[in-house]
Parts: C-alpha cells; structure tokens; sequence
C-alpha cells in the first residue's frame, strides 16, 4: 500500500513541528507549508534531525490561494492538518482584522483546494477558548460554546462552524476539529520547542525565561480567584501527547472509521493545575528559584478549565501520557539549548 501524504499547514511552528514528528514517526510522508511569520527554518531543521528525512518545506502563505495552489499541485496528499493561524488573545483584541483575515481565509483556502483537487481529510487546530467561562467543569464535547471573549476566539468557533458546513457541503470529504488545552513542554531531544518571538504571550515560556534571567520577573495575575490557591487553574498537556492526538486523527479519517463528515475531540488531560501549582512544581522538578511576583487579575483570563477527554480516549483510541514533571522538565531543557 501506498504511503499516505499529509501536508501540514503552519507546520514550522510550535505545535506543528512536534506533530511532523510523531507523523513521520507512525509512517506517514509529510510535507511542509509555512509562511514563516511566526516561526523558524530552526524548527524545520529540528524536524529533519530528530526524523532523520528531509521533509518537504515550502515556504507559502496559506492566504494566498494561487502560491498555495502550487503546493496542491506539486505534491499527492490526501490529509492535511491546519495550523497556519495567528494565535495570541491579546494581540487579537488589538488586532482584529490580522485574525480574523489571517486565520480565516488560510482556512477557507485550504478546504476550497482541497475540495477543488479531490483530497479529503482535514484536521482542524481549534482550542478550548471556544467554550469560554464552562458553567461546570470538566468540560465536555457537549458543552455549550460561549461568545467568545477575544477575536483568536472567535475564529476559533468561525473556522469549526466553516469546516463543519464544508464537509456537509462537499461528498467526501470528512473533518475533525481538535480542541485543545493549554500545550506545554518540548521534544525529548530539544531539537524543538516552544520559540516565541519577543515577550512570550504563554505561560510556561515566560516561565523557563524568567528562570534562564531573560525576562527579571514572571507576574502571576491574580491570587483571589475562587480556587484552592487563588490563581487560575488550567490543563496543561504535553505537546508531543497532543502531536499524537493529530495523528490519531488523522488515522481515524484515512481507516474510514470517523462517525460523521464533522467530529469534534477534547485533546487534554483531564486534570486542572493551578498557575501556581506549576510555577511551583517547575521550581521543584528543575531545581531553579523563580522571581515570581502576585499582579492584579488580567482582563479576559477565565477562572478555571479543564477537559474530560473521554470521547478521545475511547474514539481515538488516544490518552495523554507524559507526566507534568516530565513535561516541565522538558520546557527547561529546551530553554537551556538556546543558550
């Protein structure tokens, strides 16, 4: 049998680079797509190192439809993964036009040319901001989406109701949107990580440059929220657990074993963790003093959130397995490669 081809779409970033790998590893060819606005050649070299292929790249935009209508001409896949978007909150409120063009169309331009080039299954990267403020946790697939409190929400909710009118739309084809949680950690190897580009908008880099004296001090915001300790709680999974939830996926659609033209899946681990439960933890299992400092509340921060991945783990037949230790411990190891 033919090896299956997926492209990965925003495959030089964080997420996307990690999921390259598992790819490879399950015995698919992957290609490459990116247009490099908020990533490196660094994560694509990281790839080629730890798999040892040299992977497709192309470097395009995925909003310009006729340059990105060249990689559907020149390579035969038949599953693609969609991670080209733009994706910190703030920066969206003061932004909206950049995400909601940006995320968007890259979207759209991939389903059209999927649909116009006859390849037909599609990953999609969504995010459980879609739920909002839950009324009861842990939150499941059936939990009601809320508005969204920032514009990188809202195109998260846009682009699930655009894939799932698509794949009703177009015979064929099916699609599965992956609500993740909060991902953390880096490769094993330290090949790849997490690479923000100036200050970090995500916790856990903000936290390993605090600890490697980039960044002076690591600003907690909020210790009087109605939590065991007062700071927000969070499920923080893996990101080479969560690489594996899209290969799963990915599997799911290529076996014909998908339900429907359109799945939804909770990609977490099933536990909530406090931001102070992880600096601390951090602390611990790196042997590192944090300058870390109480702040007021952050406008738009929810309280609390965390998944039950149930449907995942018995649909996809996929579980969150790293130990958070290890995954802070992984964060650490990266940060210090950058030296």
């Amino acid at each position: 049998m033919k090896k299956q081809c997926v492209l990965v779409a925003g495959g030089a970033g964080y997420i996307g680079s990690h999921t390259t790998v598992e790819l490879i590893a399950a015995g698919y060819d992957v290609v490459i797509a990116d247009n490099l606005s908020n990533s490196e050649m660094r994560a694509v070299e990281g790839v080629r190192k730890i798999t040892g292929i040299e992977v497709p790249f192309v470097q395009v935009d995925c909003c310009d439809r006729e340059a990105f209508r060249k990689v559907f001409e020149q390579y035969d896949f038949d599953s693609a993964i969609h991670f080209a978007a733009s994706k910190a909150v703030g920066e969206s409120v003061e932004k909206p036009m950049l995400y909601y063009r940006n995320n968007l169309t890259s979207l759209m331009n991939l389903i059209d040319l999927m649909h116009e080039f006859g390849r037909h299954n599609i990953v999609f990267s969504s995010s459980c901001t879609v739920y909002g403020e839950p009324d009861k946790q842990p939150v499941t697939e059936q939990t009601p989406r809320k508005p969204a409190t920032s514009p990188y929400g809202n195109t998260k909710q846009m682009s699930e109701d655009i894939l799932r009118d698509s794949m009703k739309a177009f015979a064929g084809m099916k699609g599965i949107a992956l609500r993740y949680f909060n991902p953390i950690g880096a490769h094993p190897s330290a090949l790849i990580g997490e690479l923000p580009r100036g200050v970090p908008q995500n916790l856990v880099p903000y936290v390993t440059q605090t600890a490697a004296g980039i960044r002076e001090c690591l600003s907690v915001f909020g210790d009087d929220y109605p939590t065991p300790d007062g700071s927000c709680i969070r499920d923080y999974i893996d990101v080479t657990d969560l690489a594996k939830a899209h290969v799963a996926a990915i599997g799911r659609m290529v076996d014909g074993k998908s339900k429907s033209e359109y799945e939804v899946f909770n990609i977490g681990t099933g536990r909530g963790v406090s931001v102070l439960e992880l600096v601390k933890g951090f602390e611990r299992v790196n042997g590192v003093k944090l300058n870390y400092r109480i702040a007021p509340r952050r406008a738009g921060d929810i309280i609390a959130i965390w998944a039950d991945p149930t449907l995942a783990n018995t649909e996809l037949g996929w579980k969150a397995e790293r130990p958070l230790d290890e995954t802070l411990a992984s964060a650490w190891k990266w940060q210090q490669s950058l030296k």
